[in-house]
């Protein structure tokens, strides 16, 4: 199954909401990936010391690139409440199994399909945090270049189709068709 980008802002709206009222490390999670653009296996491996400031620091698991993110202020506003009295080597989206353990990519991976079973969604995997982000970010810069970047992608062309912008084009321009 390819899965998609969550293009609705307003549908995003509902779905932080929903988190923020009823599991505060979820809401977290799912604002880490659609602000940040991080793969679920950097967000997962993030601690108190990674955000104390302003930005996220690291070094991506699948490229071995180092990477910084500066926080959006609602993430900030939000990281800021829940690592308050937390320790710096705290995971902050931990697992109820172990001491200080990460949560899985496979809880990860149930959390968002129960988003997805909750909204009517289709379409939707870790990857839909990321993709959100890069689409979203594209929406409102208009900037291939810079997203495909932040990314880290070879090429615009694989940043277009990774975001579902081809194809998102090419059904306007279908449902124009009227010879």
């Amino acid at each position: 199954m390819k899965v998609e980008p969550i293009r609705d802002r307003e549908l995003l709206a509902r779905i932080k909401r929903y988190l923020s009222d009823t599991n505060k490390r979820n809401h977290l999670m799912f604002l880490t990936g659609i602000h940040c653009g991080f793969r679920i296996s950097d967000i997962l491996k993030l601690q108190v010391k990674h955000v104390k400031g302003w930005d996220i620091r690291l070094f991506e698991e699948k490229t071995k690139k180092y990477r910084s993110v500066r926080m959006t202020k609602e993430l900030k506003r939000e990281m800021r409440d829940y690592i308050h009295g937390k320790s710096d080597e705290e995971y902050l989206f931990k697992s109820r199994k172990g001491i200080n353990q990460p949560i899985s990519r496979k809880r990860a991976y149930e959390i968002l399909r129960e988003l997805a079973d909750d909204f009517e969604l289709e379409q939707i995997g870790t990857h839909t945090l990321r993709k959100t982000y890069g689409y979203m970010h594209y929406k409102k810069f208009n900037n291939v270049a810079t997203i495909m970047t932040a990314l880290n992608h070879t090429n615009q062309r694989e940043t277009m189709i990774y975001l579902g912008i081809e194809q998102e084009e090419l059904d306007k321009q279908q449902g124009k068709i009227d010879w």
